[in-house]
């Protein structure tokens, strides 16, 4: 699953989605931001994976409520990186992320996105005895 990469901005301010773009250039990580229209495609095609073709269906809900990242050709040296540059930058977090995997490769950006929420609501509560 080698490619080029990528990091597909859900969701994202514009303001906030040239920061991260900014962060990116010298990095030499492309930046995709997905249009609603597209939620409903397979997070291959979306980082533009070779063997993954546009589905013929469209994303007919709503945007999602929270912004969310999701990281394509990058190993976890290069995620860090850019986490460590996002963090120096003082861009407000995004509570949503994902690197995309031979598991959610074939996930729609909304099945994706439902259950980082999940995951990350459940850690949102507190530890109950």
């Amino acid at each position: 699953m080698a490619n080029k990469p990528i990091i597909l901005l859900f969701h994202i301010e514009p303001g906030k989605a040239k920061q991260i773009e900014s962060i990116c250039r010298p990095l030499k990580i492309n930046v995709t931001k997905v249009k609603i229209t597209s939620y409903s495609q397979q997070l291959g095609y979306l980082a533009g994976i070779k063997g993954f073709n546009r589905l013929s269906t469209t994303y007919q809900g709503a945007d999602f409520p929270s912004e969310m990242l999701v990281f394509s050709g990058m190993d976890s040296d290069t995620v860090d990186v850019f986490l460590a540059k996002y963090k120096e930058a003082s861009i407000p977090p995004i509570g949503l992320k994902a690197i995309l995997t031979e598991h959610n490769i074939f996930w729609t950006a909304e099945a994706l996105y439902t259950e980082l929420l999940k995951e990350h609501l459940s850690f949102q509560k507190p530890n109950t005895p």
